[in-house]
């Protein structure tokens, strides 16, 4: 810590009620840490911690000073074991581009985004369509009337459609799923060394997968994003196999772990609101701005990592060269120097689109038209069919511990039995 730019942290620390790992309900701790310190040190992660709007979106946009080198670094170091495992295993695998830098990033981004086409999207559209109405018509003939949004739809729906993308085998969702499991819990969780082992063996098998399917596509011709990346390659783009592989690895867990959440946040967030869904329910229009206000009000990414490569500044506060910044989006979405009333819920909200759960500046999620699009068909056709759809309002909503993902664990719904 350097003497010219602030005092060490405090030896009896006050964390505002601000818990790192619990996501049952941070807002009122992200509310303190705005109004009484909004650039913090939590020295039980060894981050400085941000939640001030303009501050988050200034370093997001300041990639030169705050780098984005550390985003994908396990919050919690491995543990010999695991480590042992990952290295027999030969687990190479790296961020396909959060947490790559210039000219790397660059480059790499602007092969990928020639696979992230809005006519990519249009094709899948009829089939994630089709796939939502078959899991919502099965869950509506349960003849208890009750069911699971995450569990009987938010669970399938975006893994199948990123395993379509990627040209991955569709029927192996509980595979993969265990794999990205794994992946949020060796990186954003709070583990013990003997806790990672298990998570380890997945995450070798994942990597091994990952570069399975990009020898597959340089075999087979492929109609698929790998494929397409494989092409791209062999007619002069600059990336490399690894790089490719490591694309998809990031993909197979970012294109559909968030979209889940994002599917089972709108219906939880819009159920029980429900002068809200009903306008949806009579105005499906209205859906796109809805998701973007749920984005706001209850992002799937709640913060996000950077690393200052150089003595700076945060909100005032000095930062030293070198130090971890954990920028939590959930709280600048909720800033009132930004959103007027921001703890309402308003799907009228004329700025909703300014919410910084996609990120900001060269690393914005280039998947976010994707998780809007899959978000939208499933709120669309849950209006369509089920618009007396409720909470079970005796069933508590919990959400799993981490530092960055905000994800229901479920989200429990009733509806009047059909005749």
């Amino acid at each position: 810590m350097t003497a010219n730019l602030t005092a060490a942290p405090r030896s009896c620390p006050v964390h505002h009620g601000y818990e790192p790992f619990d996501q049952n309900d941070p807002f009122p701790a992200y509310a303190a840490l705005r109004s009484e310190e909004p650039v913090m040190f939590d020295e039980r992660i060894g981050c400085w911690v941000v939640t001030r709007y303009d501050d988050v979106k200034a370093v997001f946009e300041d990639w030169k000073t705050f780098s984005s080198e550390n985003a994908q670094a396990p919050v919690r170091e491995r543990g010999p074991d695991a480590t042992q495992i990952m290295l027999d295993g030969g687990f190479t695998a790296y961020s396909g581009l959060s947490a790559r830098v210039p000219p790397e990033h660059t480059r790499i981004r602007k092969v990928a985004a020639k696979a992230f086409t809005p006519r990519r999207y249009k094709a899948l559209e009829p089939s994630i369509r089709q796939h939502v109405v078959t899991l919502l018509e099965r869950m509506l003939a349960r003849p208890e009337a009750t069911g699971d949004f995450v569990r009987d739809l938010a669970y399938d729906v975006p893994t199948v459609t990123i395993l379509t993308l990627i040209g991955a085998d569709t029927g192996k969702v509980d595979t993969f799923k265990r794999w990205s499991d794994s992946r949020a819990a060796m990186t954003w969780g709070d583990l013990s060394d003997q806790e990672q082992v298990p998570h380890a063996h997945n995450l070798v098998d994942y990597w091994q997968e990952c570069l399975r399917l990009v020898a597959d596509a340089h075999e087979h011709e492929r109609g698929s994003l790998v494929g397409d990346l494989v092409r791209a390659q062999a007619a002069g783009d600059e990336i490399t196999d690894h790089e490719i592989a490591s694309v998809v690895y990031s993909l197979l867990f970012a294109g559909h772990e968030t979209t889940t959440t994002l599917i089972g946040n709108a219906l939880r967030v819009l159920l029980s609101h429900r002068d809200q869904w009903q306008r949806v329910v009579d105005r499906p229009s209205l859906i796109p701005a809805a998701i973007d206000e749920v984005l706001r009000y209850s992002g799937s990414i709640v913060a996000w990592r950077r690393r200052a490569l150089a003595d700076t500044r945060i909100g005032g506060v000095g930062i030293p060269k070198g130090a971890d910044i954990l920028l939590v989006m959930g709280s600048a979405n909720r800033d009132a120097a930004k959103f007027d009333h921001p703890e309402v819920f308003d799907i009228a909200r004329p700025n909703a689109r300014d919410h910084l759960s996609f990120g900001f500046g060269i690393h914005y999620c280039l998947g976010n038209m994707l998780a809007k699009l899959q978000a939208r068909i499933a709120i669309e056709e849950i209006a369509r069919l089920i618009p007396d759809v409720r909470l079970c309002e005796d069933e508590q909503i919990v959400f799993g511990s981490n530092l960055s993902f905000r994800s229901p664990v479920s989200v429990p719904v009733k509806w009047e039995a059909r005749a």
